[in-house]
């Protein structure tokens, strides 16, 4: 087994605990130190008041490693929320854009991201959103490049059906240009519905997930991310981050299938 990767928790899952303090020592009780904030916990337009909310992670040994997700469409405040990252020392920020103004948007994000240092993952969210399938992705991270990349949420990715939406080889296909992992599993009906399962008991097959992103080279950020039992998600959590550690491997172990 390899050694487990670093990996935090995006604050989402603690949607219905507003207050950062309280966040912060649910994070640590679950023996993680990292997480990408969300905009249910800070108001990332007043970079102002930012500063006070990370010092309260870095009091509880907690660091920002990203934002987001936040939906871009290129208006000026939207530099703002770089202005966030940089004060929480966060080297990343999830995106979402949208179809009638990502042409706009991807140019100012580029801008900022050199003038910040500050890399941009493009999230993909199934077929709700804009920039949900393969080909939409990569026509959108050409126009982006270098400084934007991808954020694979792996549930999302499975929820387009398993010929397009295989999380294994979107690790393949898109290695070299992913930033960050949204880690979350679904099992679907024969409806098409979903609901929420601990990491590597749905559809996701965990370990050769993990397997092709180390083989591709991954560094980015990852984040656990569970949405059900928001009035006390933390039990699940930790067996969330139970299954992720039992599921790591050595680079050389790893055969993704499915791969042309």
């Amino acid at each position: 087994m390899s050694p487990p990767f670093e990996f935090g928790i995006q604050s989402y899952c603690f949607r219905n605990f507003p207050e950062n303090a309280v966040v912060a020592q649910k994070v640590k009780a679950l023996g993680l130190t990292q997480i990408e904030l969300c905009s249910v916990h800070a108001d990332f337009g007043r970079p102002e008041a930012f500063a006070e909310i990370t010092a309260i992670y870095r009091r509880a040994g907690v660091s920002i490693v990203s934002l987001g997700v936040q939906t871009f469409t290129g208006q000026d405040y939207e530099e703002r929320w770089f202005q966030c990252a940089r004060i929480a020392g966060a080297r990343h920020i999830s995106a979402h854009f949208q179809i009638d103004s990502y042409l706009r948007a991807i140019p100012r994000v580029r801008e900022w991201s050199r003038h910040y240092g500050i890399q941009v993952g493009l999230h993909c969210h199934g077929g709700y959103l804009f920039g949900g399938q393969p080909d939409v992705l990569t026509h959108l991270l050409a126009l982006g490049a270098p400084e934007l990349g991808l954020v694979i949420d792996t549930a999302w990715a499975m929820q387009i059906g398993p010929e397009q939406g295989n999380p294994v080889v979107w690790a393949t296909r898109f290695a070299g240009r992913i930033t960050g992992v949204h880690l979350k599993d679904f099992v679907f009906n024969r409806d098409g519905s979903w609901k929420e399962a601990i990491i590597g008991t749905g559809n996701l097959n965990l370990p050769e997930f993990l397997g092709a992103l180390h083989a591709g080279g991954f560094n980015g950020i990852t984040v656990l991310e569970y949405e059900a039992d928001a009035h006390d998600p933390s039990p699940a959590l930790g067996r969330c981050i139970d299954s992720i550690r039992a599921s790591q491997r050595p680079a050389t172990s790893a055969k993704p299938t499915n791969v042309a």
